[in-house]
């Protein structure tokens, strides 16, 4: 099994309490690094039910994500060489077949943060949200198409317009909480969002909530959905069930 369970690197000096995987059989865990720059760790599970958790605390700073119109868009040749990956297509976003949609959609739309954020606009209310209609093989085109999915069709459809664009897009996996926000809360699960390369850097966005959120924790960042995979296991395999608990706590002294 390949595994991607822990806290990405960026918010190390954000970790309180470290989130060391613990299995039951106890396994010899293997970690590594993968191309995104991603924590990784890799295991042979045997036959029988195989248990795999972790928990931490992390410092949230309390303050929503940044919000800033003023971003601007970079003409591609001025983009860094590490985001043009970020502009191509990919397993579930077909810029290929989405791209005249996107023009037809967004060409007449202002440059840099109001182009980003007139995608999300459109994402979140074109889809609608339904986990018993979630679908591991569903791509930004089907998804179009289809309008319903969850959280990670949100982000492949809204990516796959921002490429489109030309606005470099990535994948985000990780956890999101409901710090600030109102009840009722909705089930727990891991989220999946969204980063723009604007104004010189990476800024959040996320089409399925479609506003500014406290308390983000991200686990790892790619092209797709393909790349940040929470499991990948090779042979045959049951997953028996997982949860997923993001709460607020207490400050610890």
């Amino acid at each position: 099994m390949m595994l991607m369970l822990n806290i990405h690197y960026s918010h190390a000096y954000e970790i309180v309490i470290a989130d060391h995987l613990v299995t039951n059989p106890p396994l010899m865990i293997t970690p590594y690094r993968d191309g995104f720059g991603n924590w990784c760790s890799r295991l042979e599970a045997p036959a029988g039910r195989t248990t795999i958790s972790t928990s931490a605390i992390v410092r949230a700073t309390g303050v929503a994500e940044p919000v800033v119109p003023t971003a601007v868009q970079h003409p591609i040749w001025e983009l860094p060489s590490d985001a043009l990956v970020y502009l191509l297509a990919s397993r579930y976003c077909e810029t290929d077949l989405l791209s005249d949609i996107a023009w037809k959609l967004f060409g007449k739309t202002s440059l840099g943060w109001a182009r980003v954020q007139a995608v999300c606009d459109f994402v979140h209310h074109h889809i609608k949200f339904d986990y018993t209609q979630a679908r591991p093989t569903r791509t930004a085109l089907e998804a179009y198409n289809e309008r319903t999915g969850v959280c990670r069709d949100y982000a492949h459809l809204a990516i796959a317009f921002c490429r489109s664009l030309n606005i470099p897009a990535r994948y985000c996996t990780g956890y999101l909480g409901d710090i600030g926000q109102t009840p009722p809360f909705g089930p727990m699960d891991f989220a999946g969002w969204f980063e723009a390369f604007l104004g010189g850097q990476w800024y959040v966005f996320d089409a399925r909530n479609n506003k500014p959120r406290i308390g983000r924790v991200l686990i790892a960042r790619g092209r797709d959905a393909v790349d940040v995979a929470i499991s990948t296991t090779f042979g045959p395999n049951t997953l028996a069930g997982f949860t997923v608990i993001c709460n607020e706590v207490p400050k610890p002294i």
